[in-house]
């Protein structure tokens, strides 16, 4: 699924690295303590953070990460739209929590596993 079926399908508002949209989103990563984000996230996540400092594009820069999706209500400060601008990181807005929205996108099939073909025994 791409950033932008992400945004049609749960109504998130973008705010910022539309450049960015058309990334693809393989997995999902709920996380607001950044040093564990940094060595836990994996690349093309959709990441789910109440955090909103120009902080946060960094550690998605370097994860290779697909988008950032502020939770909880949260917004983004300017410093850090415009870097991820900048970037082409898409920060994302969800007003609900990150539970919430981990729930419905494992639902749509974000971050499943495979399943195995039916000519495994």
């Amino acid at each position: 699924m791409m950033v932008k079926d992400l945004v049609d399908k749960f109504g998130l508002a973008v705010t910022a690295g539309e450049s960015g949209l058309d990334r693809e989103v393989s997995s999902g990563y709920c996380g607001d303590l950044l040093s564990e984000v940094m060595g836990n996230a994996p690349a093309g996540c959709a990441w789910m953070t109440v955090q909103g400092h120009q902080n946060i594009v960094a550690v998605a820069v370097l994860r290779e990460m697909a988008a950032i999706i502020i939770t909880g209500g949260q917004t983004p400060d300017d410093e850090t739209i415009k870097k991820a601008d900048q970037e082409g990181i898409p920060i994302l807005l969800w007003s609900n929590s990150s539970f919430t929205l981990a729930g419905r996108l494992f639902s749509a099939g974000i971050g499943k596993p495979a399943t195995e073909s039916s000519s495994k025994r």
